[in-house]
């Protein structure tokens, strides 16, 4: 039993040095020698249990959006919601932001990316939109609204962005997701 709780907590240990390295340095400039340290493991251990640098990112990377039930909601408030959702997930932790300037910068980190939001995002705009063939095409502009303000937001860290109070974004953004979800097709 030891040997398990050693190796969760030698995982978890690695998990976030990497996920804080990936944040700060980008994919490209993170190495496993340095994930490893910061650790404070030996380098041999992250080949053992992730294989290699992709691999790493791949675990550090998983997400969970945790996205609310919104079968419940009247359609009219999914847009609002899912804008206050995605703001207060990026104020908690800094897991999406690093992933979204990994993205920017590397092909591995967009294709994360884009597999989160077509697993998490993609299922609502299929239940929700007039047209279930459509959704993909919804959901990427969903996407270029909520990733848009973030990156403004996060990693450019525009002052009129980072000025705008939660209930602002949620007013302006808000109407446009919405719209993108449950509008007729123009």
């Amino acid at each position: 039993m030891t040997t398990v709780r050693r190796s969760d907590a030698t995982r978890a240990a690695i998990l976030e040095a990497a996920r804080e390295r990936f944040a700060s340095d980008g994919y490209e400039r993170a190495t496993i020698r340095a994930i490893a340290r910061d650790a404070g493991i030996d380098p041999s251990m992250v080949m053992r249990y992730y294989g290699n640098k992709e691999g790493l990112f791949a675990a550090a990377s998983e997400v969970e959006i945790g996205l609310p039930d919104l079968a419940a909601l009247p359609a009219r408030h999914i847009g609002a919601v899912l804008v206050t959702h995605f703001l207060e997930r990026w104020e908690r932790d800094e897991i999406l932001t690093a992933m979204l300037r990994v993205g920017v910068t590397n092909e591995a980190g967009a294709a994360r990316m884009q597999e989160i939001f077509a697993q998490q995002v993609g299922p609502i705009a299929r239940g929700v939109c007039p047209d279930p063939a459509d959704a993909p095409r919804r959901a990427a502009l969903v996407a270029s609204q909520i990733l848009g303000m973030a990156f403004a937001r996060y990693v450019l860290r525009l002052p009129p962005a980072v000025e705008m109070s939660t209930e602002d974004v949620v007013a302006w953004l808000g109407p446009t997701v919405q719209r993108y979800l449950t509008a007729e097709t123009p």
